[in-house]
């Protein structure tokens, strides 16, 4: 028998946005707000019903649709803009998305308010930091020396490295205190100055931060993850997204944790309100 409508968690997921453009030639003009498959079928398989999180573009429908869930999962996508973080784009490329990050600043803003789990996920770790009161850097290999190649467009979800994991920590505890794991890369970006109120839980070879979460879990719960789990281990690819042979760090166990807080946490919400 299948669980109870109204015990299944629903995790939210932020959107990604493709904006108005004349030349397209379908929805010619028109912002588009969509969601990556394969995040989508991760939260699914885990457990949860995934709902995708429009940009409503202001603060009460924004904490009207949060009340509706039971997490937050903040999706990768598009660079943010320095200006999120108070600096200038160093090369026009790097100009980022500041209408997706506002969208995503007022998500984790009234999450907290309404004490609701959040988990970022490559762009969404990075969203996590600045929201925060950290900083990024803009390009990992133009600004800092000895860089490792974190993105390559040819090799895309191919290219990967190991991470040093704290042991003692949520990403830890997932892969039974392992410390070290393999994981992909498909970032330029990445975290500069941590936000005062995160602690760094793994890191890669060259030093740039993978993982973070609040040095104080008791009251929020907010972790961040620089690597794509959805797209390892997928079903579609002949993998099994709950087997994680040689450390790889697999979807299935990052999703499935994050629907047990969020399970977990709204149980707690529940009691305490009753």
């Amino acid at each position: 028998m299948g669980q109870p409508a109204d015990s299944v968690p629903c995790i939210g997921i932020s959107i990604n946005f493709i904006h108005a453009d004349p030349t397209r030639p379908i929805f010619k003009g028109m912002t588009l707000q969509f969601l990556e498959e394969r995040m989508t079928l991760s939260v699914q398989r885990a457990g949860a019903i995934p709902i995708g999180l429009p940009d409503l573009k202001d603060v009460p429908s924004t904490a009207a649709l949060l009340s509706r869930v039971d997490g937050v999962l903040l999706a990768g996508g598009a660079d943010l803009s320095p200006s999120s973080y108070g600096e200038e784009p160093l090369r026009p490329e790097w100009a980022g998305d500041r209408a997706r990050d506002e969208y995503e600043l007022r998500l984790v803003e009234q999450a907290r308010r309404l004490g609701l789990p959040l988990l970022g996920v490559c762009r969404g770790i990075q969203l996590v930091n600045v929201a925060l009161g950290g900083t990024l850097y803009q390009d990992i290999v133009t600004q800092r020396e000895g860089a490792l190649t974190h993105r390559d467009w040819h090799r895309y979800d191919a290219l990967g490295h190991p991470v040093r994991v704290e042991a003692d920590s949520w990403v830890g505890r997932l892969y039974h205190g392992a410390t070290e794991l393999e994981v992909n890369s498909v970032h330029h970006q990445g975290i500069h100055r941590l936000a005062p109120s995160l602690r760094a839980t793994a890191w890669a070879p060259d030093g740039i931060v993978e993982a973070v979460e609040l040095a104080d879990m008791s009251d929020e719960w907010i972790a961040g993850i620089q690597w794509h789990p959805e797209w390892l281990e997928a079903p579609d690819q002949g993998g099994d997204p709950r087997t994680c042979a040689g450390g790889r760090a697999c979807g299935g166990t990052v999703f499935e944790a994050f629907v047990d807080v969020c399970r977990q946490r709204r149980g707690q919400a529940r009691a305490a309100a009753s």
